[in-house]
């Protein structure tokens, strides 16, 4: 049986990041994901698809992307049923994703605050006893 999904979309709110009584973080979104054809109103209808993500890819996911992000996920479709305060059975259907992708480059303000952080950081350098500048930007990071 094959149970495979990928969806590109944009985060309809932050991440909410929350940990499991044994510690294991869950992530739990909303992607908006546009439909590829348009309604007869000339429209793009939009799903909104509720999906989880697990362990150390849910903490990056929070640090990384916000509210807006355009993201790909791949994943699986996962369904479960609870009962809610009325006695009611409630079906939910979600996406576990197994992994992300930031499908955007940084926003312009976190770009500045970056090169604002590595210049503070050759300043740094600089107050050494008998240091230099150093001029260090991010290409020349081996990660």
């Amino acid at each position: 049986m094959i149970n495979s999904v990928a969806l590109n979309g944009r985060l309809t709110r932050d991440v909410d990041l929350r940990y499991t009584t044994s510690g294991i973080a869950v992530g739990q979104f909303t992607l908006a994901v546009d439909r590829r054809f348009k309604s007869k109103s000339g429209n793009r209808e939009t799903d909104f698809i509720s999906c989880q993500i697990w362990r150390k890819s849910a903490e990056n996911l929070a640090n990384y992307a916000h509210k807006g992000s355009l993201i790909g996920i791949e994943g699986r479709i996962q369904t479960r049923t609870y009962d809610n305060k009325q006695g009611q059975k409630i079906y939910v259907t979600e996406v576990i994703a197994d992994n992300f992708s930031l499908l955007e480059p940084k926003p312009a303000q976190q770009a500045d605050n970056a090169v604002a952080s590595n210049n503070q950081g050759a300043q740094s350098a600089t107050n050494q006893p008998g240091g230099k500048p150093i001029d260090v930007n991010d290409d020349d990071l081996p990660f």
